[in-house]
């Protein structure tokens, strides 16, 4: 059976490189009847925190990813913390040491450094000198036990290659002569990175571990410790890094760069994951919208590129704003509910249907949820600020008299449809022999205090007879001296 895991490490927000892998490994799962584990690689016990894999599992259930063993809903591979499986952990270094292919090293820090001295002024790469391998296990528990501080390392291969076979990359050799003899336990007591990912994936039946290509470089330590404790290792697969579009590591300077950042700054789910499905995979045929169930039936982990995907804002804002067009209206509402409570405004407190005209008209021309609120304000609050160039451009004493003098005939109007409202509008204008734009964007300013809002007679009527001529009204009053 396919059994994929992500594994991130609760040091921070869910980043997007992490939900693209998290992504990722979800499509396979499901494509292939599969199942998804959600592991918290939780052993940096400096910066781990449990609100940040709190955050982490919110952000994937944001996005749809829901898992089918973890920390929260159990499985019978637990636990799923790493930080509660010390034991196990301990239990197979202790069978490397049993069997001679670890060993105790009792460098010290200030050891280890003078030999980093050396290769620096020798201008070659550092490996340590295996001045410890040869300790025997007894001699190396009584120090140990008279007090000695000591690491575990791993006996490393000195000699051939190392092959990394990679779905998406195909094969990858490592020179053995590179590689270290390096450290699987530290003088804390804690286990390393490398040995406790492998000791978890091997006990959780993981069949294909899919992760960031920043993590080739580790596999061939991992491969060594498989073929010490003689186990099978599972299928791997490195899809590309995301760069920044000056080719530069992503960063804050690069915008959001977290899935919590997106969902403040009014992002859909549905634009995220369509996103990062195009970041190093394609639907193919130049597509650029797609949605989950489409990308469980059609993702391959071998049509992953190779090569680096770039982050780009720009066209995750345009599929935004395409899922926003195309939202169901009901589920909107509920989305914004937050962004507008965010504003100081309960859209609870108003007509349901009102709330719903209102977004139908202004989500056409905007490409976020924090741009919805910001492009909708005035229709909740009628004491809204006056745009200065609206003021000097179309509040003058000539316009606003003549949209004056319509306030009797728009209380009269029946029905108050936008196409009504326009055609007494184009006639008034007629009537003066005035452009019909002098009128518009009077009315417009008057009612919303901005130059620059959706269609002006679709909004007229979505605000409703009322709420139009008092606004009108109480504009007249303020501005015609």
């Amino acid at each position: 059976m396919v059994r994929v895991r992500f594994a991130p490490s609760p040091t921070g927000q869910l980043h997007i490189g992490g939900a693209r892998t998290a992504l990722f490994n979800y499509l396979f799962a499901k494509k292939h009847n599969g199942k998804f584990i959600l592991r918290i690689e939780d052993t940096d016990v400096e910066r781990s925190r449990a609100e940040w894999a709190e955050g982490i599992m919110r952000s994937l259930r944001w996005l749809g990813i829901e898992w089918d063993e973890g920390p929260d809903v159990g499985g019978d591979f637990g636990p799923y913390f790493q930080s509660q499986r010390k034991e196990i952990y301990l239990e197979y270094i202790q069978k490397l040491l049993e069997e001679g292919k670890a060993y105790y090293c009792f460098c010290t820090q200030e050891e280890i450094e003078r030999e980093r001295q050396i290769a620096r002024e020798q201008k070659i790469p550092y490996k340590y000198s295996k001045k410890c391998r040869n300790i025997g296990l007894d001699e190396a528990k009584k120090r140990i036990k008279n007090g000695e501080k000591a690491v575990v390392r791993i006996k490393a291969p000195q000699e051939g290659v190392t092959i990394v076979h990679d779905i998406i990359r195909g094969d990858v050799e490592f020179s053995n002569d590179q590689l270290d003899d390096f450290i699987i336990l530290k003088s804390d007591g804690n286990p390393t990175y490398n040995f406790v990912c492998v000791i978890d994936d091997y006990l959780m039946k993981i069949s294909h571990v899919i992760r960031a290509e920043e993590h080739l470089s580790n596999t061939p330590k991992q491969l060594i410790i498989y073929d010490a404790l003689n186990i099978q290792p599972p299928q791997f697969a490195h899809v590309p890094m995301i760069l920044a579009p000056d080719r530069s590591k992503l960063s804050k300077r690069h915008g959001a760069t977290s899935v919590e950042e997106f969902f403040e700054n009014g992002y859909l789910k549905e634009a995220i994951v369509n996103y990062l499905l195009l970041l190093g995979w394609s639907p193919g045929k130049d597509r650029t919208i797609i949605g989950l169930d489409e990308a469980i039936e059609k993702f391959e982990l071998e049509k992953v590129s190779k090569n680096a995907a770039i982050y780009d804002t720009n066209k995750l804002t345009w599929i935004n704003g395409y899922y926003l067009k195309e939202i169901d209206i009901e589920d909107l509402y509920e989305r914004m509910k937050y962004f507008y409570s965010k504003k100081g405004i309960e859209i609870e407190r108003f007509d349901k249907e009102y709330v719903k005209s209102v977004l139908k008209l202004v989500r056409e021309k905007v490409k976020t949820l924090v741009e919805v609120v910001d492009a909708s304000v005035y229709f909740f609050d009628d004491n809204y600020e006056f745009e200065q160039k609206g003021v000097e451009k179309y509040l003058t004493a000539d316009n606003l008299s003549i949209v004056k003098s319509l306030l009797h005939e728009l209380r009269n109007l029946e029905p108050f449809t936008a196409s009504k409202i326009e055609n007494l509008v184009r006639k008034k204008a007629e009537e003066l022999n005035i452009k019909a734009a002098n009128i518009i964007h009077t009315i417009r300013v008057c009612i919303s205090g901005r130059t620059v809002t959706p269609g002006l007679f679709e909004m007229m009527e979505v605000m409703g007879k009322d709420e139009v001529v008092k606004r009108i009204k109480k504009a007249c009053d303020m501005f015609l001296k």
